[in-house]
This record gives structure tokens, sequence and C-alpha cells, in this order.
């Protein structure tokens, strides 16, 4: 049974190797959805299709398989990203809602998901995805994570005026005092989730920081050449994953 279950776990055990993955992909989630909208000329809502079609793709493969593949695990939270970015976008900038309002609905949408999830399942640990209906509660609460961390980060970064730097160190800031709150004895499974909302700010502050011009407060590298850094750093990091194996969940840990 054991055996049944740690082939069937779904997610990569929680090292710091997931959480600097985790932030490249946040990064490359901002300035991947720019570089498509803005540098290809796509437009928002046609890249809004694209990479949703991809993303449809990509959780159909990684639903098919049995256990944790560190290439389509990934390919799948670099997708979910981008998305969850542009569902922000799109409210924001085509339907004229507010940020305070997108990070008020992500907010009480995640929550639903949540509990809906504990509901059903009586536990909501990335350690116990080893059923499609666990799965499926995972990837969507994975996505309102995305949708609300884009949501606050622009929320402080722009509508606050606070600037790129300042809110990646705010979020940081937070993110260390969840760790602290963790090592004091705070539940690990919120700490987990919390830590995961954080890092999408955190990573998108990054991200902007790093691509935007110098006049809007960046260091003006540019949405292409900040995509493809991250990218390669992600793909380099998979691939060292896939081959070493030391992001799998042992089978005593999964419950």
């Amino acid at each position: 049974m054991q055996t049944l279950r740690q082939m069937l776990n779904k997610v990569p055990e929680v090292t710091l190797y997931f959480w600097i993955i985790k932030i490249l992909c946040t990064t490359v989630g901002e300035t991947a959805a720019d570089f498509l909208n803005d540098t290809l000329g796509f437009g928002l809502t046609n890249t809004t299709y694209v990479i949703g079609a991809i993303l449809i793709v990509a959780l159909f493969f990684q639903f098919r398989v049995w256990k944790y593949v560190p290439s389509i695990y990934w390919l799948t939270v670099v997708l979910i990203s981008v998305v969850g970015t542009l569902i922000t976008d799109n409210l924001t900038d085509n339907f004229g809602i507010s940020l305070v309002t997108t990070t008020l609905i992500f907010s009480v949408a995640l929550a639903a998901v949540f509990a809906a999830w504990y509901a059903s399942e009586n536990t909501l640990s990335i350690h116990s995805i080893v059923t499609r209906k666990r799965e499926a509660f995972y990837w969507l609460a994975i996505l309102f994570t995305f949708a609300l961390g884009t949501a606050a980060g622009d929320l402080s970064a722009e509508r606050f005026d606070l600037g790129y730097l300042t809110s990646a160190f705010i979020f940081g800031g937070l993110i260390a005092v969840v760790y602290i709150a963790y090592r004091l004895k705070l539940n690990a499974v919120f700490a987990f989730w919390i830590a995961y909302i954080l890092t999408r700010p955190l990573g998108a502050s990054i991200g902007d920081y790093l691509s935007q011009s110098h006049d809007d407060g960046g260091l003006g590298l540019g949405t292409t050449n900040a995509s493809f850094i991250f990218l390669a750093a992600i793909l380099a990091l998979v691939i060292y994953l896939t081959v070493t194996k030391r992001d799998q969940i042992r089978s005593d840990t999964a419950q």
C-alpha cells in the first residue's frame, strides 16, 4: 500500500529546490505574460487563449501520469503561473475591475477551494495528493494562489506606488515571518499555503524589477531577456532533480 501511495503522489517534496523553482516560475509568469502580450504583440486576449490552451494540454499529461514527473509538473506550474497572471490582467485591464476588488475576489475564491477540499478530503496536505480529486483541488488552489498573488503584488507595487523593489522586500519579509512562525510550531500545512501565496507577488515584483525600464523603476533587462534567463534556470534545476530525484516524496511522509 505504501508503494502504491508513493507511486501515486503527484507533487514534489517541499525542499529548498521547490521554493527556488516556485519563485522562478512566478517570475516567469509575470515576464512571459508581458513578453507575449506586449513584445510579441499577441494582445491580452489572444495571449490568454494561447497559453490557456497549452495549459489544458499540460494538465492532461499531468493527470495522466501516475507519479510525480518533474518536467511535466514544473511545466504545468510555469503555464498556470502565466494563466493566473493573465486572469488578473484581464479583469483589471479589459473589464476595469480594481486591484482591490480582484484581490478580495481571489481571496474568497481560494478560501472556498480550501474549504471544499478539506470538507471532501479532511486534509490540505500536499503529501497526500494521491487521488484524482485531491489533485484537481490542488491545481485549482494553485491557480487561485497565482491570480491572488498577481493582484496583491500589483496592488502593492502600482496602486500603493511602493515600487517593485520595495514590494519584493515586503513580500520577502512576510515569507521570512511565516518561516519563523513555522519554526515556532505554526501548522505546517497552513504555513506552506501562506508561503505559497506570498511567493507569487514576490516573484512578480522581482520579475517586474528586472524587466521594466529604468523610468518605471526597473533594471531595464526587458521581458525577453528576463523570461529566457529564468526559464533556463528552471530547466537546469528540473534536469538536476530529474536525475538526482532529490525532491521525491518518501512513502513514509505520504498520508
